[in-house]
């Protein structure tokens, strides 16, 4: 399809060869022809020795680099301890998250418990109740997989219309990991499920325990009890030393530092899976095991936190893509707020339940721009616009909002979040 820009279209590769003849800074509008002393004059780093290999035993990112953090929204909730904080997605490239700004969600706050004082019992419908310490885990066979865990209410704020300027904020209720552990398939076969088991129900160790009712098949088929996330031990806020892996399924499931798993004959339908998670539709009926989170994405750069600097001309315009249904298959990109698309380019094969990078390269004239992106699943399924979920779910619900996000790029490369549905 076509893009809605205007004037020359000059290529790529083009554009950058004629900023090589004039100078290296005439791209980034710095002086094209005076000698740069960064390059004509030995610098302060380079005029001495660096640190050590001890300097710092566990790594942490370089100073120039702090800004890449987690944020919360105070007025979101009225305790840090029962609430959420947000993956700086806008500052990330890749599909990995690292742990260390990985969102957390937490119902009465992250605690410490060492892998000594870890146990998980298996009980309920099943021949053998069991309980498993965390060196038994260990003995049985591990698996690793890439998932995305993602709130049920990521985005949650964007039903009423446009209200938080910055992908981090309307979108960052998800991270994405390379996951270790016990497939709870395996746990439960060595407990033995009883005819009647159709359900489990999983609690944590903290003291709200988020107990979740999960159907048999799903625990049964890709569920898992991980310990490790990107090679590593699990952080505190993530559930160390254990948690529940329930891909494509909304993160409230995923219990963290899991402690039981009962074998149910049906659903315990606990606090959380009926007065929470569930979608309050306009007629005051809600929408129930709605675990699935739709295909979703959203540009990531250029965005509100992410703007141009560098002024017209070659752009990447980037994000990310994902579903709970299984791999992401196609995402489109629009500059003029849906009119007209372009295929976007997936940055790898896409992933089972998985995040998914896609990038569009373009040439930006510098005119004002109306930026989306459509994801397109395995299933066919299309993400939609705000007005056709509005149109069946109305304005009720803060939960499964995969509509897609516009952001308004202006003249100058600055972005702000707006509406376009």
């Amino acid at each position: 399809m076509t893009s809605s820009f205007k004037g020359p279209k000059a290529s790529r590769r083009q554009f950058l060869a004629g900023a090589a003849a004039i100078g290296a800074g005439a791209a980034t509008g710095a002086r094209a022809q005076t000698p740069d002393p960064l390059i004509t004059e030995v610098q302060e780093w380079a005029q001495g020795l660096g640190e050590g290999v001890d300097a710092t035993p566990y790594g942490m990112p370089i100073r120039f680099e702090t800004d890449v953090v987690r944020r919360n929204v105070p007025w979101l909730t009225a305790d840090p301890i029962s609430s959420i904080n947000f993956t700086p997605i806008h500052a990330l490239d890749g599909t990995i998250t690292p742990q260390g700004c990985a969102f957390e969600r937490h119902h009465s706050g992250a605690i410490e418990l060492s892998k000594d004082d870890y146990r998980l019992m298996i009980n309920g419908l099943v021949d053998r109740p069991l309980v498993f310490t965390y060196a038994d885990l260990e003995r049985f066979p591990r698996e690793q997989h890439v998932y995305f865990c993602e709130c049920a209410a990521n985005t949650g704020m964007e039903w009423a219309g446009a209200q938080l300027n910055g992908a981090q904020f309307t979108h960052g209720m998800i991270h994405n990991m390379e996951y270790t552990g016990v497939p709870l398939r395996t746990l439960l076969n060595e407990a033995g499920i009883q005819t009647e088991g159709k359900w489990v129900y999983v609690e944590g160790a903290d003291a709200s325990s988020n107990g979740r009712s999960i159907p048999m098949d799903k625990a049964l088929d890709d569920v898992l009890v991980a310990f490790k996330a990107n090679g590593e031990a699990l952080r505190k806020e993530h559930g160390y030393p254990v948690r529940l892996v329930v891909p494509g399924w909304e993160g409230n499931m995923w219990v963290k530092w899991l402690r039981r798993i009962e074998v149910t004959t049906q659903a315990v339908e606990s606090r959380e899976e009926t007065s929470k998670y569930t979608d309050t539709l306009a007629d005051g009926t809600s929408r129930k095991w709605t675990w699935v989170m739709d295909a979703k994405s959203v540009v990531t750069s250029p965005s509100p936190q992410s703007p141009i600097t560098h002024g017209p001309g070659p752009l990447v315009i980037t994000g990310l893509a994902w579903s709970g249904h299984g791999k992401i298959k196609r995402v489109d990109v629009s500059t003029d707020g849906g009119k007209t698309w372009q295929q976007a380019r997936l940055a790898s094969e896409a992933g089972d339940k998985a995040l998914s990078r896609f990038y569009l390269d373009i040439n930006w004239d510098g005119s004002e721009m109306l930026l989306q992106s459509r994801a397109m699943d395995e299933t066919g399924y299309v993400q939609p616009t705000k007005a056709q979920l509005r149109e069946v779910r109305g304005l009720n619900s803060v939960y499964h909002n995969n509509c897609i996000q516009t952001w308004h790029v202006k003249s100058n490369g600055e972005a702000e979040n707006v509406e376009v549905s």
